[in-house]
């Protein structure tokens, strides 16, 4: 079965750096988007990042483009985001998300906390 396992979520200082994981399993990852969400308490999840099967092509949201980085690792079915520069409206549980047979599938996401 499809499985997305997040992990590398944590407590980071304002200005501070987190690099997130997303291993992907049961499904063929190198030709399939992986995408990025996130939810902040009392809000609804919001996209924040797309990489391309062979990740040649990314797209982020604008309250994290230039901050962020998605990459992806075919040989690993990992994808990653690195996230730089964080800032407390960062602060949620961020999830991966892939769509193999058009069907949405999450992991369990992984909670990131921006605090001093």
């Amino acid at each position: 079965q499809v499985q997305l396992v997040e992990s590398g979520g944590g407590l980071a200082q304002p200005g501070g750096s987190l690099r997130l994981s997303c291993a992907a399993s049961g499904f063929l990852f190198n030709i399939n988007v992986m995408r990025w969400y996130r939810q902040a308490p009392g809000k609804e999840r919001e996209w924040v990042a797309v990489i391309s099967t062979v990740g040649d092509t990314t797209n982020y949201a604008d309250s994290v483009k230039g901050r962020f980085t998605i990459s992806r690792d075919n040989a690993k079915n990992t994808v990653y985001l690195q996230m730089n520069s964080l800032k407390p409206e960062d602060t949620a549980v961020y999830y991966c998300n892939a769509r193999p047979w058009s069907i949405d599938y999450w992991g369990q996401g992984t909670q990131v906390t921006v605090s001093s």
